[in-house]
């Protein structure tokens, strides 16, 4: 690919990238305690993209004491909600001002193209932000009547207030690493919490420009404190530390898991938005048209770097054929490059681990009988490709359909009868989202209700609002992100009850 043909990258970013950058601890931008940092790669070529402050422990410590510093006797405990919601919607207009470089800097550092992330991520981070800017004024209580047995004629005034659950460690993915950012500290922020963001290490650029926005904004110090370092030493150490409130994880339920673990030693409370293998339900009334550039759409944007991706492709046996070769002629016809480049469709995956994984899964599923229709490869040259992949004759003791691949591959199965499918769709220790494609309204309904998932799409897929809340079923996690249900992550109800 020539470079003539890729859009220039800003110089604010080139010197962004450049410099070697330091975590935001209490307002300061400050070196690792131990002075190590660690390579940000480019996954489009391989390359070191950035040196970036490895914190660990020590850090970790630093940012909880500012935290609890400034959730408790800084101006931020004496700030009005609509002061707390002004600072918040300035950010929002920071990040608005900043878009382009947001959005190079996800393409950079994640793989994406660039001309997804300028629609799709740091607009939907900063449309999240002012939704949530605009519930700092509207969170709460309530007055209740009592009526206690054990004290007839007394009279009380009982009421509850809604106060923030205090220091907040967020630990945040890879795969959209503003918009996560945002999904979190949004609501911790408009709650009045205070927090520790520790970013993936593969990709904590932009959590690291957000940060110097956060500054300029005018957040005091400490109310939000960013700590760089891999998962192993700094995650581990805010998801046990004693400091910590509640933690807010966002990534593999494997890694959830070990998140519970740590909380459980104090019982600090948690949220967490884990895998996923959902099922993409495609009954024969469908509108193939719809339906097929949907299901593609489903597995294949972000590269199936999604935890809610449509990664199990269900098909009314009549039609089966017809949308399956429609999604691998999708699958075919998707540009892959890197995320530059103005025809750019699909990017790298985020790193050389992910690669080998995603590549273990084909070669596990081909091992088992399954058979590519499309794809099943590694992409040709430096960085970290593979091809849209569309697997057949799977069937649901394959590892390829009970595991989360997270990468751009579906496996598709025919189904009988809508009598069938919701147990089938079910078999998953799974329940993050669904799809359904049908022209029967009641049908859609039926099949919604039954599907066990946080989400059900029907007649469309991918659609996010700052205003819908995500979250999962089983071992999809705990809690919601967005929507006014996010708000009760962040807050404590307290019940008051008066003589009167």
């Amino acid at each position: 690919m020539a470079t003539a043909t890729l859009p220039a990258m800003l110089p604010s970013v080139k010197s962004f990238v450049a410099e070697k950058r330091k975590m935001l601890v209490n307002g300061k931008w400050i070196e690792a305690v131990s002075d190590r940092t660690f390579e940000v790669f480019n996954p489009a070529t391989g390359d070191v993209l950035a040196h970036v402050a490895s914190g660990d422990v020590q850090d970790i410590n630093a940012a909880v004491k500012a935290a609890r510093a400034a959730f408790e006797t800084g101006p931020w405990s004496r700030m009005t909600p609509s002061d707390r919601g002004k600072l918040i919607w300035k950010l929002a207009d920071l990040i608005e001002q900043h878009l382009e470089e947001f959005a190079q800097l996800e393409s950079l550092d994640n793989g994406k193209p660039l001309t997804v992330a300028r629609v799709a991520d740091v607009p939907l981070a900063i449309d999240l932000f002012r939704y949530m800017a605009g519930w700092a004024t509207k969170i709460e209580g309530n007055t209740i009547p009592v009526s206690v047995p054990y004290a007839p004629g007394a009279k009380f005034f009982a009421y509850t207030t809604r106060e923030p659950v205090g220091v907040v460690g967020q630990i945040i993915p890879w795969n959209f690493p503003l918009l996560m950012a945002a999904w979190k500290l949004g609501p911790a922020l408009a709650a009045g919490c205070t927090v520790v963001l520790k970013p993936a290490e593969q990709t904590p650029l932009s959590a690291l420009l957000l940060g110097k926005l956060i500054c300029e904004a005018g957040f005091p110090d400490g109310v939000v404190n960013i700590v760089t370092g891999f998962g192993e030493t700094a995650g581990a150490a805010l998801a046990q530390h004693p400091g910590i409130d509640k933690i807010a994880f966002t990534g593999s339920t494997e890694v959830g898991k070990l998140i519970v673990e740590a909380a459980a030693r104090d019982l600090k409370k948690v949220t967490l938005e884990l895998g996923g293998k959902s099922p993409n339900i495609v009954f024969g009334d469908a509108d193939l048209n719809t339906a097929i550039a949907g299901a593609a759409n489903a597995i294949f944007f972000n590269h199936g770097q999604c935890c809610c991706a449509g990664s199990r492709l269900y098909v009314e046996q009549g039609i089966f054929d017809d949308v399956v070769n429609g999604v691998a002629e999708a699958a075919r016809s998707i540009k892959v490059g890197e995320g530059f480049a103005p025809d750019t469709q699909m990017g790298p995956l985020v790193s050389e681990e992910q690669l080998n994984r995603v590549s273990g899964y084909l070669d596990a599923g081909f091992a088992e009988g399954a058979e590519a229709v499309c794809g099943g490869k590694r992409g040709s040259g430096t960085g970290y490709f593979v091809e849209p992949t569309v697997l057949v004759k799977t069937n649901a003791k394959m590892k390829v359909v009970q595991e989360e691949i997270f990468g751009p591959v579906v496996t598709a199965m025919p189904f009988k009868s809508a009598e069938d499918i919701a147990p089938i769709a079910n078999d998953t220790v799974y329940g993050l989202a669904a799809g359904i494609w049908t022209s029967d309204i009641s049908k859609a309904h039926r099949a919604a209700a039954q599907l066990r998932a946080g989400t059900v799409w029907i007649n469309c897929y991918n659609v996010f609002d700052a205003a819908l809340p995500f979250g999962g079923y089983k071992q999809s996690g705990w809690g919601r992100e967005m929507g006014h249900d996010a708000l009760e992550n962040y807050t404590e109800t307290k019940a008051v009850c008066i003589a009167i």
